[in-house]
């Protein structure tokens, strides 16, 4: 068995599960235009896009006002996209992969499938948020964080590790989404940097004290402001997004960062390669560098509050800068193996 069959047996289960626990078809729907009918005729970059079209559609708009550059857009989940890319293989219309995990990044490197970046690009960001090989970088960045009720929680009360959830004082407290990507993402990470003993250990745990489930960070945050839980896990950038459509002063819940190094301090990357083979990897690789310049960079996190990773560029304001925060110390390809961690929240209970 080749290396691209063993990758898609492993991501395409994987995709199924994902779309199962979403509600969705399983397959990637199409653009308004088919990649693979017009990209050859119109000379169009051919993206496959697991970031939504609601978040980028503008700003891949902007890219062809600025460039004159067409794209040929086909959104889907992050995941499943990638599984799809190992099963079309050579034959996929696809030049350039634009994930919002750095797991699937990994997984698509793995069968070969992400292109040699030009150095330019490989090394636009710190080596800590792109491959070691530089065959795909991170774009943006989105922390781990725990948000709280201040009102039943106060900030020197706040666990600073999330192993500490376990503990029976958060009975019935804390919410969690097992069937969201950046919760999988985030056990994944605990998984490479405490083993898989540990992991499966606190993940019991929280089901023994009684983690409230829900199925989107979104319902976390909401359930914490209205003081239905004391805390929840979430990335940070969606606090912003409830300050940004209802002003912070209207809200009650509040986030903080976990200690250095615990794996509830993970910082995941939204990150892109340039397929191999490319029908068009110049166009591509324009692509990203257009997405790695300092005004786009802005442009992420003034509007969807993301972490920029090109130095110079400023943080959002309000949490602590990227150069602040540190996760468990593992590489963010390592967050490749999504199916085994699908297996150990479904051994658990938790899917």
């Amino acid at each position: 068995m080749n290396v691209r069959t063993t990758i898609a047996a492993t991501l395409l289960p994987a995709a199924l599960v994902l779309a199962a626990c979403s509600g969705g078809s399983g397959t990637a729907e199409p653009a308004a235009s088919d990649p693979a009918a017009s990209a050859t005729d119109t000379g169009a970059v051919v993206v496959y896009s697991g970031r939504s079209e609601d978040l980028v559609a503008p700003l891949f708009a902007q890219f062809t006002a600025e460039t004159g550059i067409p794209l040929e857009v086909r959104y889907g989940d992050t995941a499943e996209l990638a599984a799809q890319l190992v099963e079309e293989g050579d034959a996929s219309p696809a030049d350039l992969y634009f994930g919002q995990d750095a797991g699937a990044l990994g997984a698509l490197d793995a069968a070969g499938l992400c292109a040699p970046l030009p150095a330019d690009i490989a090394e636009a960001v710190p080596a800590k948020y792109r491959s070691g090989n530089g065959t795909w970088t991170g774009v943006t960045g989105r922390a781990r964080v725990i948000a709280y009720d201040p009102q039943q929680v106060s900030a020197d009360e706040v666990p600073t590790s999330v192993l500490d959830l376990t503990d029976p004082k958060w009975q019935g407290k804390v919410g969690i989404a097992p069937t969201n990507g950046s919760f999988q993402a985030f056990v994944t990470g605990m998984r490479q940097a405490l083993g898989d003993d540990a992991t499966r250990e606190w993940l019991t745990g929280m089901v023994d004290n009684g983690a409230v489930i829900f199925e989107k960070n979104t319902e976390i945050r909401d359930a914490v402001d209205s003081g239905q839980i004391a805390i929840g896990l979430i990335n940070h950038y969606y606090w912003f997004e409830k300050a940004a459509e209802v002003g912070a002063d209207a809200m009650n819940v509040e986030i903080a960062f976990a200690e250095p190094g615990d794996p509830g301090a993970l910082v995941n990357v939204a990150g892109a390669c340039v397929l191999s083979p490319a029908g068009n990897a110049e166009g591509a690789a324009d692509l990203l560098t257009w997405l790695l310049t300092p005004e786009t960079q802005e442009w992420f996190a003034t509007q969807t509050w993301e972490y920029p990773l090109v130095e110079g560029v400023a943080s959002p304001e309000g949490i602590p800068s990227l150069e602040d925060l540190q996760g468990p110390d593992i590489e963010l390809a390592q967050l490749e193996d999504l199916p085994g961690t699908l297996a150990m929240l479904q051994d658990v209970g938790l899917t």
